[in-house]
């Protein structure tokens, strides 16, 4: 009984071990498996062809095949040459005499002597107020002036003969005196009524109408005197040495173009200098018979200095404008390196600009003479470029430019 009893437990512990499941993966870390090995495979076989693509291009580089075509270029060589220096500015053409007529009493308009547009000579009559009330008054003065005239002669006979006082021969000249006074009061106040031009010259378009009332200060019309005329210019302080009344100035108005030239003298320097600018007031004095120049006409002027400077000038086209800096193209030789031979290529230089003239600008550093410059395709370019050069058309590179249709 007793074996009996004490087998059966083993034999169930046994049947229970055998009989446990076996544990098993959660099947979304299978799924992540899954993916990360495939990533893995796309991406090695997409760095494959990327890099079996870049060898390729490092092949045909190397051979070659991707070198970029010469660029055709124009070319000139610089060299030195004289240009007269001046001194510019801005200006404003004045006239020697220009004023607008306006009257200094009030009245209505029953006269207008000129036309608009029309040249005047000095006293000529512009317009006429009605005066028939001061005309009355004057010859009112005038009939008081004439009695007291008689009163002193007869006066004067009689205080020879002694028939009146000294005083009432003195009442009498007084009185006479007197009504002569308010005679030309009277002529003056007429006058003053009817404006007549201050000085030759060129009237504007008339501001008045017949019979329109004017009342003190009203304009009527401008005047202005054009030959000579005057150009007022400011310079700076530091250039002041290097003016003197008699240097040429040349103008240049947006009216008739940069290529026409006004040509005149300086004529007065002013004697002091602008506290709150520090430049000076020039003004010089222009021949203007043809009338071309109107004063409050704006003005590019240039002083020109007497000494010549010695410049390389340069076409506008050759320069390579940017921000950092400008600069030209200097030809140079180079060697192809895949075939050998030897090319023409590029070589930047930065460079310090000056003035412009025209098509022309002067370099001032940066190139000398005897350098070959590239005039044209600069913006196509880098340093080390391979060229072309081909001089058959070349760009204008004139200091005084003169457009067919000018």
């Amino acid at each position: 009984m007793t074996p009996t009893t004490s087998s059966a437990p083993s034999t169930k512990t046994a049947t229970s071990k055998s009989s446990a499941p076996t544990r098993k993966r959660p099947p979304y870390i299978r799924a992540v498996l899954i993916a990360i090995v495939l990533l893995v495979v796309i991406v090695g076989v997409l760095g494959y062809f990327k890099v079996t693509q870049i060898m390729g291009f490092a092949a045909l580089a190397k051979s070659g095949a991707f070198a970029p075509p010469p660029t055709a270029v124009t070319t000139t060589v610089a060299s030195q040459s004289e240009w007269q220096p001046t001194l510019d500015t801005i200006g404003t053409v004045t006239a020697i005499n220009g004023v607008t007529v306006s009257t200094d009493l009030a009245g209505i308009v029953d006269k207008i002597a000129f036309t608009s547009g029309t040249i005047v000579k000095a006293g000529d009559l512009l317009i006429h107020l009605n005066t028939d009330q001061e005309q009355a008054q004057l010859e009112q003065a005038h009939a008081q002036w004439d009695l007291g005239r008689v009163t002193l002669n007869r006066d004067r006979d009689l205080l020879v003969k002694r028939t009146i006082s000294q005083q009432d021969y003195d009442t009498a000249e007084a009185t006479y005196r007197q009504n002569e006074a308010t005679v030309d009061q009277f002529k003056a106040l007429i006058a003053r009524k009817t404006l007549r031009a201050p000085f030759d010259g060129v009237v504007g378009i008339r501001q008045v109408n017949l019979g329109q009332y004017l009342n003190t200060g009203d304009a009527v019309v401008t005047l202005q005197s054009f030959d000579p005329i005057y150009v007022n210019f400011t310079l700076p302080q530091q250039d002041l040495s290097k003016l003197g009344v008699g240097q040429t100035v040349d103008l240049r108005l947006d009216a008739y173009g940069d290529n026409k030239v006004f040509s005149g003298k300086i004529t007065a320097v002013n004697c002091l200098v602008d506290q709150a600018t520090r430049n000076i007031q020039v003004q010089a004095t222009l021949e203007n018979n043809e009338q071309k120049l109107r004063p409050g006409m704006f003005a590019k002027v240039s002083v020109v200095l007497p000494e010549r400077e010695p410049v390389i000038a340069l076409p506008v086209s050759s320069v390579h404008y940017a921000p950092y800096g400008n600069s030209i193209f200097i030809v140079t030789d180079a060697k192809d390196e895949i075939t050998g031979k030897h090319v023409k290529a590029v070589k930047e230089q930065f460079v310090k600009l000056g003035v412009a003239r025209g098509d022309l600008i002067s370099v001032t550093s940066g190139v000398k003479a005897g350098d070959e410059v590239v005039t044209s395709g600069v913006f196509r370019l880098k340093s080390g470029s391979t060229i072309i050069i081909n001089n058959e058309i070349q760009p204008d590179s004139e200091a005084s430019p003169a457009p067919a249709n000018s």
